[in-house]
């Protein structure tokens, strides 16, 4: 747990005379979007000579960015079921990813999409058992409905802020939700009773993770706009959305205080077709000062899956694009390096659209 912030800074009235106002707290959070695991990575994380899986290197040029944050939110698109190893379309990948991502920095993952069900009751309850035995809490499917009651919002507490988290997906392509499990799916009248139910645990702020939408549609939709007004207008404050595997717009409503982020793509997949071998991760920054609510500002990095042949072998890299446009860290292999400027030129273009939320820096 990191020290409290305790700083003063003057604000001046419209009289022109200063006062204090003392920050509580400032938090910082960041939300990747989908983690996937096709039949690509999960060749390129296998070691032949010790018959083991790794993925470490695939995170390393963007830990950095993951670690700094208070607190890291990932989409988990896959289950940890156990072998056979398996991508598209019913996906299984090694306990090893999901190591790797917690050391990366991760804090939270979220675990219902339409992947879920894949491998049936042993892909839901295994997958849950192992993010358990790493310690890493999650939300969106429950071992069972006592759970479900119990950890459900899943409440947070990073620094002095009281975080609420609730997830849904629109469906687990058709399939059933294993019997006894609980897999939260988008039902307009569900929710709006979950975040009465976050709201009777007087949180500072209320963020609602989303699997909607499109595939390959950089555009939301009409379905997505609609379920973003009801949800802010049900007093959820950051709205994160995933699905699409493509980059779509962000909006920062300063007046309203709400963030709503309606996809931010692959961080990692073997989704190699313009514009699905990209992505952006969103900083936010809360600042609470004198016990009102967190005000939220954001910003995004945008990232891009690197994939050379290495000793003929395929490789997955997740790239900083800022760190590789100004010479922070160097080419692996320069096979595929146009293509990750392609990607910049393209992501630019739909992000150009962000209603107050720019692109940041470089570390």
């Amino acid at each position: 747990m990191k020290l409290k912030h305790l700083l003063v800074i003057a604000a001046f009235s419209a009289n022109g005379f200063a006062s204090a106002q003392t920050v509580d707290s400032v938090v910082t959070l960041v939300f990747a979007g989908d983690i996937m695991g096709h039949d690509a990575q999960i060749a390129a994380a296998y070691n032949e000579s010790t018959k083991t899986y790794d993925y470490t290197d695939c995170f390393r040029y963007i830990r950095p960015y993951i670690e700094k944050a208070d607190l890291a939110v990932g989409n988990l698109e896959v289950t940890l079921a156990g072998p056979p190893f398996k991508g598209y379309p019913q996906f299984s990948s090694p306990d090893e990813l999901a190591v790797a991502v917690k050391e990366c920095g991760f804090d939270i993952m979220l675990t219902t999409n339409n992947h879920t069900c894949d491998r049936g009751l042993t892909g839901v309850v295994r997958t849950l058992d192992v993010l358990d035995s790493l310690q890493i809490p999650h939300t969106g499917t429950f071992h069972d409905s006592a759970e479900w009651r119990q950890t459900y919002p899943l409440i947070y507490n990073v620094k002095d802020l009281k975080l609420a988290f609730v997830n849904y997906t629109y469906g687990t392509n058709e399939l059933p939700t294993p019997k006894g499990t609980v897999v939260n799916r988008i039902v307009k009248q569900n929710i709006i009773n979950d975040i009465a139910a976050a709201k009777r645990q007087n949180p500072d702020l209320i963020i609602a993770c989303m699997h909607w939408g499109i595939e390959y549609d950089t555009m939301p939709n009409k379905e997505q706009m609609q379920l973003a007004e009801m949800l802010k207008k049900q007093g959820v404050d950051i709205i994160i959305g995933s699905h699409p595997h493509v980059l779509q717009p962000m909006e920062m409503d300063t007046a309203a205080n709400q963030l709503l982020v309606y996809s931010l793509g692959n961080f990692v997949s073997a989704q190699r077709t313009a514009p699905r071998d990209g992505a952006a991760i969103v900083n936010i920054r809360l600042t609470k000062r004198n016990g009102q609510k967190p005000k939220i500002e954001a910003d995004y990095v945008l990232t891009y899956v690197h994939n050379p042949t290495v000793n003929g072998k395929r490789q997955f890299f997740i790239v900083p694009l800022a760190d590789a446009e100004s010479g922070l860290i160097a080419p692996i292999q320069s096979d595929n390096w146009g293509r990750l400027h392609e990607f910049a030129g393209e992501a630019r273009e739909v992000l150009g659209r962000n209603v107050n939320i720019p692109e940041a820096s470089h570390r």
